[in-house]
């Protein structure tokens, strides 16, 4: 599997997550498209928090660490609105979405 971003090839694993991380926003647009999700303003808080997280550790947290740290970006956020915008796993679905690489063990650590 792989995803065509503006021409070019971007190559996966077998679960589609991206072997290199990308971090434009047209691969946050394609992958979106193929997990069948229509993105608005709170997807793109939780890709820039999801990207920044990557950035600063060169992973991604768990779905708890994910939900404590997201309080701050989306307040008032709870497990269900968080699942609404991932609803395959906010863990795994959201890197792949964000254009990261795949997540470490269940969700990253």
């Amino acid at each position: 599997m792989s995803y065509v971003v503006n021409g070019t090839e971007l190559q996966t694993d077998d679960q589609g997550y991206l072997l290199e991380p990308d971090f434009s926003d047209e691969v946050v647009r394609v992958i979106a498209a193929a997990e069948g999700i229509e993105l608005n303003d709170d997807h793109w808080k939780v890709v820039a928090f999801l990207r920044d997280s990557y950035r600063e550790h060169g992973q991604t947290p768990n779905f708890r660490n994910l939900l404590k740290a997201l309080a701050d970006v989306l307040p008032g956020c709870d497990s269900k609105s968080v699942y609404d915008l991932f609803p395959v796993g906010p863990a795994k679905q959201g890197p792949k979405v964000a254009g990261l690489p795949q997540p470490l063990g269940k969700g990253g650590y």
